[in-house]
């Protein structure tokens, strides 16, 4: 009995100290780690994981993703993640990590989404987002978040087979709530008076391609690039020529320009958010909401019916 206790005693210890002889996590059970990039990411596969994912944005609310860079154990993050989803060609860094870190399973939107070229916007002389010319703004068309969430289904039912019939049913309800946004958005930006709005940088490409306005950005797809003075003067003629009453800024970009630009016409000022993060001084507390706010802001600005 003595030598019993001696050695029940031992392996205690051992385990406490190492915990080497814990039965490993059954397949099936624990939750699935799955990084994104950033926030439009984040809601998807929070809304398609559920209660099976536990999900890390890269880039921490409030920060401008565009200037992400990574720490080491980020880095190293990826190589032990289940999934990590991402969009090639916005986040440099998040390119670079994801081929050093080689994660056992990937969602790059751009490799299934129709990516909209930069177009004649000042990013062509100031700069574009990443290397490729393309417009990488792809979240603010909700038909785009429906497919994204589609591919994030099938990842995730890869990862947890025994699971897919739950993937499936968040995925139609998701999808569910991305179409009636998609219907809602529709209906309020019908019979605008006024075709354009100007933001502060080129982020609206998609929303405006999807409900029928046009985008003029005083900076280009880059926020941090300084639009020439010829830019500022083309896209205060454009306010004039077209009867516009708002110029639009962002919260994680200076609203300085803008508000020059508003105060050298007389013009009121307010915010588009193209949603690459969400703070508490964001107009809603997810994708949807934002999305709605952004919409009723342009049907005030555009004087839609």
């Amino acid at each position: 009995m003595k030598i019993w206790r001696g050695l029940a005693a031992i392996c205690s210890v051992v385990l406490a100290l190492t915990g080497c002889a814990s039965p490993a996590t059954p397949a099936g059970t624990g939750t699935l780690t799955v990084e994104v990039a950033f926030y439009p990411f984040q809601f998807v596969v929070e809304r398609v994981g559920g209660d099976a994912v536990s999900v890390t944005s890269l880039t921490a609310p409030g920060s401008e993703p565009h200037d992400l860079e990574l720490t080491p154990k980020q880095v190293a993050s990826l190589g032990t993640a289940d999934l990590v989803v991402y969009q090639v060609g916005f986040q440099p860094a998040v390119d670079t990590a994801v081929e050093q870190a080689k994660p056992a399973r990937v969602v790059d939107t751009a490799s299934f989404l129709t990516m909209r070229s930069a177009g004649a916007e000042p990013s062509e002389q100031e700069g574009t987002a990443g290397t490729s010319g393309l417009d990488p703004h792809t979240w603010l068309d909700p038909t785009n978040m429906v497919t994204i969430a589609e591919h994030v289904r099938d990842a995730l039912t890869e990862a947890r087979p025994e699971q897919a019939a739950t993937f499936a049913a968040n995925t139609r309800r998701l999808v569910d709530d991305l179409n009636t946004l998609d219907g809602d958005i529709k209906a309020d930006l019908t019979g605008c008076a006024i075709q354009p709005f100007i933001t502060s940088h080129a982020a609206f490409g998609y929303f405006a391609a999807r409900y029928g306005l046009t985008q003029v950005g005083i900076r280009g797809l880059e926020p941090d690039v300084e639009p020439s003075a010829s830019r500022i003067a083309e896209v205060q003629q454009i306010a004039r020529d077209n009867h516009v009453t708002t110029i639009f800024f962002e919260a994680l970009v200076s609203p300085v320009v803008a508000q020059s630009v508003a105060g050298d016409l007389g013009l009121r000022t307010d915010v588009l958010d193209p949603l690459e993060g969400i703070t508490a001084d964001s107009r809603g507390t997810d994708y949807r909401e934002v999305m709605r706010a952004n919409a009723n802001s342009l049907k005030v600005a555009n004087q839609c019916s």
